[in-house]
């Protein structure tokens, strides 16, 4: 493993993300003003870019209601505090089949299957300076459960986010997506040079270890800038990873609620943690000014105009 380390490093927080953490932690925010609170938090520790799903503020299940979203939004961007704000646009593509020999039709608890304008409806609504693109159908842990994002869905995705003006981070789950972002941004439907989030050890992708982790950052262009996380106990060996392999970090709740063993984090002191070892590793932190000038992002205000 070659090292060319990244000296200017940006932290993105996952704030919360989609899966059923909110029942393993009490520190997993539920509700909008938890979820904008925690973000908000989370920059002042140091991450420059919070990414943001929602969730219903009663149960903690995942949502795509777009009230919750806009709400979401609004807190962040009239607080006063500056972060880049990435939404998620993974939702809307959860496929659960019957299961055993009868797969077909898909079983309708879990199932949540839309569209690709429907998917994007809040993304067109709240206008975020990010939003994420999954980029490949990828089976997930649970038993007949797949993620689903054909190119088909992709492509319009795709189109409608450089349309709006929002940049695309793709998500790689593994080496295939990374070959069909690679399409995506010669067909031009996607800006070059791109964003990527490697995303490490999440069943059924690509493995954590850092024979397939430098397989991953080997298939990204030397132009794109990149980022990468690992999930639950790797995710603080992959800040040191990532950096060292020439990226930026990614951590949060979505992929790991422990500060250690036995402790539960909050997103801030996961942020902290990650900004500790980057500069015990002799490198700077970016803040949000400088992320937008390296992307290329839009800075929009309150309400989602731009400045």
């Amino acid at each position: 493993m070659s090292l060319t380390p990244n000296k200017n490093v940006f932290i993105t927080c996952a704030v919360t993300g989609s899966g059923s953490s909110q029942d393993r932690s009490e520190h997993v925010p539920r509700s909008p003003k938890q979820i904008a609170d925690n973000a908000i938090d989370a920059a002042r520790a140091g991450a420059a870019i919070v990414h943001c799903h929602v969730r219903d503020p009663e149960t903690g299940t995942p949502s795509r209601k777009l009230a919750y979203y806009r709400e979401v939004t609004d807190r962040i961007r009239d607080s006063e505090v500056d972060v880049v704000l990435n939404l998620t646009a993974g939702m809307g593509g959860d496929l659960v089949f019957g299961g055993g020999e009868n797969p077909l039709p898909p079983n309708s608890t879990g199932t949540d299957l839309v569209g690709p304008a429907e998917r994007v409806a809040h993304i067109a609504e709240c206008l975020p300076e990010i939003c994420t693109l999954d980029c490949g159908t990828m089976n997930f842990a649970e038993a007949d459960y797949v993620a689903t994002n054909t190119p088909g869905m992709l492509r319009s995705m795709g189109k409608m986010m450089t349309d709006l003006g929002v940049r695309a981070e793709i998500e790689a789950f593994d080496t295939g997506h990374l070959w069909f972002a690679k399409q995506l941004v010669a067909e031009g439907i996607l800006d070059d040079p791109a964003l990527v989030q490697l995303c490490m050890g999440v069943p059924w992708g690509a493995p954590d270890d850092l024979n397939t982790f430098m397989a991953m950052v080997n298939n990204v262009p030397p132009s794109w800038t990149f980022s990468a996380f690992a999930i639950s106990r790797n995710q603080m060996p992959y800040v040191a990873a990532a950096m060292l392999a020439g990226g930026n970090v990614r951590v949060g709740l979505e992929d790991n609620i422990w500060l250690e063993k036995g402790v539960l984090a909050t997103n801030a002191q996961l942020v902290e943690r990650a900004a500790t070892i980057i500069t015990n590793l002799g490198s700077n932190i970016m803040g949000p000014k400088e992320v937008r000038d390296l992307l290329k992002l839009q800075k929009r205000a309150p309400g989602g105009a731009a400045l």
